[in-house]
């Protein structure tokens, strides 16, 4: 058995285990997340910034998931100096790629004015990093969202897709589904930074390097992860230290936008 192999199944047992760890976790994400609490009616008032160094980072979650896979990541993000996190389901039974942008784009506008940010980061893992970039790309979301990290994100097309394509939201994650027709299109003075984290043994990005983001009028940097999977690379430590850095990155474009970092 040689190298490669017997680092796709290590990457697949730690896939399985954190699977197993992650379904007794799933309940707890079921329902949509509610909004901090307002202030006590007579507390002073303050701006609603103040005291907030950090954008609001919202999670936006995979195919068939919740919140929940976020945990891990959310709870490093808090002990770092993120008072403001917070996560997005969308349904399942939604049907269409574009109609999740649109809510997450509602969502933006609201966590926006109720915060007092006129930004917000992005975390997107697998299809929840393709939804961000069609509302960024398509959906002028660019305006609203500083830097977009994505997870194991089919940013090409995976080729795994039609083996589940019974459902539509996987069918458009082809690589040659009108989606990703519509985001190989021009993005000219697309201001949200890119920051896409992909896997060389990524199990359900086929070929891997799909999950990198080559577009000509994006600020982007690819970012290669050794030796985790698909689902690893939402709860592993090494790959949030790797998300703070980049959202506490200045805003300048990397030396080179194409570079690719390994960090496992």
């Amino acid at each position: 058995m040689g190298l490669v192999q017997i680092r796709q199944l290590r990457a697949i047992a730690l896939d399985l285990g954190l699977l197993a760890g992650h379904l007794l976790l799933y309940p707890t994400g079921l329902r949509q997340e509610r909004p901090p609490a307002p202030p006590p009616s007579g507390a002073a008032a303050r701006p609603p910034t103040d005291g907030r160094a950090h954008r609001p980072v919202l999670l936006l979650h995979g195919f068939i998931d919740n919140r929940s896979v976020f945990v891990p990541l959310r709870r490093s993000l808090g002990r770092h100096g993120r008072p403001h996190i917070e996560a997005l389901n969308y349904s399942p039974l939604l049907c269409d790629l574009r109609t999740a942008a649109a809510l997450l784009g509602r969502h933006v506008e609201e966590v926006c004015a109720r915060t007092g940010h006129g930004q917000v980061d992005v975390i997107g893992h697998s299809l929840g990093g393709l939804i961000a970039r069609y509302y960024v790309q398509r959906l002028g979301g660019d305006a609203r969202v500083h830097t977009l990290v994505t997870l194991g994100t089919p940013h090409s097309g995976t080729r795994i897709a039609p083996l589940l394509s019974a459902h539509p939201l996987v069918r458009q994650m082809c690589p040659d589904s009108e989606v990703i027709t519509e985001l190989r299109q021009p993005a000219p003075d697309c201001r949200t930074r890119f920051i896409a984290f992909w896997s060389d043994v990524d199990q359900l990005m086929i070929p891997a390097e799909t999950a990198r983001i080559d577009h000509p009028d994006v600020i982007s940097q690819n970012i290669r992860v050794n030796g985790i999977g698909h689902l690893a690379l939402a709860v592993h430590s090494s790959v949030a230290v790797r998300i703070r850095e980049a959202l506490d990155a200045p805003d300048e474009a990397p030396a080179d936008a194409s570079a690719t970092v390994s960090v496992a």
